[in-house]
């Protein structure tokens, strides 16, 4: 089983940047899928950016050019840069892992004041 805890959201203003870190329980690198997904009220959980093999890594056509994905494989963490954060990108943002189930952490809170 693999347990996902994310850390570093906040409340920042428009413009603003946050690194978001999702730290697993296991190797990070041994796992088929890594990546970021949001949800913000009323709406769909979506996946805004996720590893496509190795280092190489697609985004959401929202969030492109802003964010950029990551990992650190010996501290078994994947991070998520998020720069020029607009308002529009306020949501709960979850870690989610594939090895022979879906996982999801618990989310961490971005809020991005106009």
């Amino acid at each position: 089983q693999v347990q996902l805890v994310e850390s570093g959201g906040g409340l920042v203003q428009t413009g603003g940047s946050l690194r978001l870190s999702c730290a697993a329980s296991g190797s990070v690198a041994s796992l088929n899928f890594m990546g970021w997904s949001r949800q913000a009220p009323g709406k769909e959980r979506e996946l805004v950016a996720h590893f496509i093999s190795g280092a190489n890594a697609a985004y959401a056509d929202s969030v492109k050019d802003r964010f950029t994905i990551s990992r650190d494989n010996a501290k078994n963490t994947v991070y998520l840069q998020m720069n020029n954060l607009k308002p529009e990108d306020t949501a709960r943002y979850y870690c989610r892992a594939l090895d022979k189930a879906w996982y999801w952490g618990q989310g961490t809170q971005v809020t991005v004041s106009p």
